[in-house]
């Protein structure tokens, strides 16, 4: 089985060709500080190749979502270090995705303040989750320069926090209608500035981030997540796929790990791939660094994507959150545990940390 199959990937040994995609669950205290429960939540899922943690939030001005983890201060370093070593005394391997939310975001979760934004374009046609239940979407306020250059520097001390907090590396959240996803999308990006108004300038964002990335913690370390045509967040890309290229290219011209590549759900309609759910070929095919496939998958479709050669790995997301022992289940062709979904956003032990084991 090629999911079972060891691959290098950077400078990292992995075990297997499965990888437990990031999933925000909601789970932390007042301050962004992860505890036991989390330490034990991502210890039990160490059997995959790859461990990819929830988003994490790079500074305070990153805040969307309330309990949510961060890595700007000095206890929330202290606190992640404890889920980094357990996990590496498990064997694992464990990856921090670094999170800016951008305009997906409510100031009652943000001491009164409006979130930021490329442009002061608000999200239309959904609410968002708040401390006070949903809310409809307030208009951003959109980023000066000095703005822009200083969330910059904020992914780079997010990196090398990582780095301290004893992660393998650290992935930049450029996917699901965050900021990355947001300066790409002219449904978000408006400006009229080096940072918008066409696609190299759209791209220049995501482009300088990485770059910083790289700078930071060294290439081998870093990598990307891109959801290109994924429209959550009211994200809306004129040309979606000529945008994706021109970034590809780009991204082909630096030198880091790899590029975690989601696909549109096979669950959900997608008018722009019309439901062939062709990314993987389209997008991944031009890739240079190594292509992680995502969204959707189960063993016999992750084998068949495996088997084409693009990919090399895959990134599994609710199948791990009842699976804790994913890898070992699919060896014995065992039966896998659907998710509670009453429990996979905020709460306590249960649906996070008590989900059994196959062999029990």
């Amino acid at each position: 089985m090629k999911l079972l199959e060891k691959i290098q990937l950077g400078n990292i040994n992995l075990k297997n060709r499965m990888a437990m995609a990031a999933m925000t669950r909601g789970r932390t205290d007042i301050n962004g500080l992860v505890g036991d429960m989390t330490v034990e939540y991502y210890t039990q899922r160490a059997d995959a190749g790859l461990l990819f943690t929830e988003a994490i939030r790079i500074s305070e001005e990153a805040t969307g979502s309330p309990l949510t983890p961060g890595i700007f201060t000095d206890q929330q370093i202290e606190a992640w270090k404890k889920v980094t070593a357990a996990v590496h005394d498990k064997g694992g391997v464990i990856i921090a995705q670094l999170w800016h939310t951008g305009r997906i975001g409510h100031s009652i979760d943000r001491n009164g303040k409006l979130p930021f934004a490329p442009s002061s374009l608000p999200i239309q046609g959904m609410q968002h989750f708040t401390s006070e239940g949903r809310k409809d979407y307030e208009i951003p306020q959109e980023m000066t320069i000095l703005d822009i250059k200083q969330t910059i520097k904020d992914y780079g001390q997010a990196a090398k926090n990582a780095i301290t907090a004893g992660f393998d590396g650290v992935q930049l959240h450029a996917a699901n209608g965050y900021l990355p996803n947001q300066f790409l999308a002219e449904s978000a990006n408006q400006r009229t500035d080096d940072y918008g108004g066409s696609i190299p300038n759209n791209a220049r964002f995501v482009l300088e981030v990485m770059q910083e990335l790289i700078d930071a913690v060294g290439w081998e370390k870093v990598g990307i997540k891109i959801s290109p045509f994924n429209s959550y967040g009211d994200i809306v890309l004129d040309d979606s796929v000529g945008t994706y290229i021109y970034l590809i290219e780009e991204l082909n011209k630096l030198d880091f790990a790899y590029v975690e590549l989601m696909r549109c759900s096979p669950y959900s309609a997608s008018p722009e791939n019309d439901g062939a759910n062709n990314e993987i070929e389209l997008f991944g095919s031009k890739i240079r660094q190594t292509v992680i496939a995502n969204s959707g998958y189960d063993k016999t479709s992750a084998e068949a994507e495996l088997e084409k050669g693009i990919a090399k790995l895959i990134s599994f997301g609710r199948l791990y959150i009842a699976n804790p022992d994913l890898s070992e289940r699919f060896e014995k062709n065992a039966a896998l545990s659907e998710p509670d979904k009453t429990t996979i956003y905020g709460g306590g032990k249960h649906g996070y940390i008590d989900y059994p084991l196959w062999s029990e």
